[in-house]
């Protein structure tokens, strides 16, 4: 990599750079007392289970206010016979990409079937003896956040078992107050990204579970028999306040908005600060001694081999008050700050072709190298967002942000 300028000069540009172009924003804030989930209207949605033998995809954001759906349906006499955990499993206590094996829940003797892994997809057997799938999980509106990857799946295997009834139970997506990012190229297609969208969807999960529907992205061009149960007093304008952390390394609000931007670094040699205190709100690597701020990942829960695990690595804190700047927006500025700062530009990018999975886009990695602006890149995305925000208007349920 050519070095016109010093390194530190060009990292104070690129930081300069960063601050200019992410951008905020600024809506209306509301929390989950304030918000009706889905889960919290048993009225609309229990007569669909009487008398049904019930299978629920949840995990530990699967609540109606203090009390998980599966503990209060149970009290209600539905009859619940399996349980589907997602990545992370039902407790939410799993590393990212850890394959938890299937198990009994400790609290109600219920099964608990994994659905990440080699057993992405529910089979004929798994799914035999179950007339409903209830699915109820907190996404966050990324579209390698693979909790969408398992509702597709779910869909699938509903609709090839003698089409079963799924039930979403909606929540607000906090990330839903924008669409941004390069749309998935099919050749990149994997669990971290199995639709033409773009990284950052713009819908909560039955939103999306409609245009899955509507659009035919199911194997074949199946069609599940889906009913969503909306949320009341939210839309595309607010912004969210999580209750619970959806998974176990996105532990605050900054963490959230800033995870479209930071996932990228997955597929590279810096760390996103797994084994930190504040995993997702910084990032570096040993590579970018030059840069300001230094942290060392320490194996714990959630996180216990970290990439760089017991090393210095130096970077940047985004650990800031995004309440007071407003929510963060999708950016490669970052991306593109740490490539230009490193001293190991060859092994910067993993050698396989996971960044390219996470990007969806088979000509980002060479772009970064060749430090392409944000905005040249974002004129290859303009058509494809565009064309999208186009179908996804078709299956919102809520007022949008436009």
């Amino acid at each position: 990599m050519k070095k016109i300028l010093g390194i530190g000069v060009l990292m104070v540009w690129a930081m300069v750079i960063s601050a200019q172009n992410t951008a905020y924003y600024k809506g209306p804030i509301v929390t989950d007392t304030e918000v009706i989930n889905g889960a919290e209207k048993t009225a609309e949605y229990l007569p669909l289970l009487q008398g049904k033998r019930v299978a629920i995809v949840a995990n530990q954001t699967s609540v109606i206010g203090k009390t998980h759906l599966v503990d209060s349906l149970l009290k209600l006499k539905v009859n619940i016979v399996k349980i589907f955990a997602p990545e992370h499993g039902f407790r939410g206590q799993g590393d990212a990409g850890e394959h938890l094996s299937d198990s009994i829940d400790a609290k109600t003797g219920l099964v608990l079937i994994s659905l990440y892994g080699k057993n992405a997809k529910p089979d004929s057997i798994q799914m035999a003896g179950v007339d409903v799938v209830l699915f109820d999980i907190q996404d966050v509106g990324a579209r390698f956040y693979t909790y969408i990857s398992t509702l597709h799946n779910i869909m699938e295997a509903c609709a090839e078992n003698n089409n079963k009834q799924l039930i979403v139970l909606d929540r607000p997506n906090p990330n839903g107050f924008y669409v941004d990012g390069p749309i998935l190229d099919t050749v990149c297609r994997s669990f971290v990204g199995m639709h033409q969208v773009p990284i950052v969807h713009g819908m909560t999960i039955g939103e999306y579970a409609k245009m899955v529907n509507g659009e035919r992205w199911l194997t074949d061009s199946m069609h599940c028999h889906l009913t969503v149960i909306n949320c009341n007093k939210w839309d595309h304008t607010m912004l969210y306040q999580l209750p619970i952390a959806p998974s176990p390394n996105l532990k605050t609000m900054q963490a959230v908005y800033l995870y479209p931007s930071l996932c990228l670094f997955e597929g590279t040699n810096v760390s996103v600060g797994r084994g930190t205190p504040t995993p997702f709100e910084v990032y570096g690597s040993p590579y970018l001694q030059k840069m300001p701020y230094s942290f060392t990942p320490k194996s714990g829960p959630g996180s216990k081999k970290p990439m760089h695990m017991d090393k210095l690595c130096y970077g940047e804190d985004l650990h800031y008050d995004i309440a007071r700047l407003g929510a963060a927006k999708f950016t490669m500025q970052y991306m593109l700050n740490a490539y230009l700062n490193t001293s190991k530009a060859d092994d910067f990018f993993v050698k396989t072709s996971f960044f390219e999975k996470l990007c969806g886009r088979v000509d980002l990695r060479e772009q970064i190298k060749t430090n392409v602006s944000e905005e040249e890149m974002h004129i290859g995305w303009v058509d494809g967002l565009a064309a999208f925000k186009t179908i996804r208007k078709k299956y919102l349920l809520y007022k949008d942000f436009e």
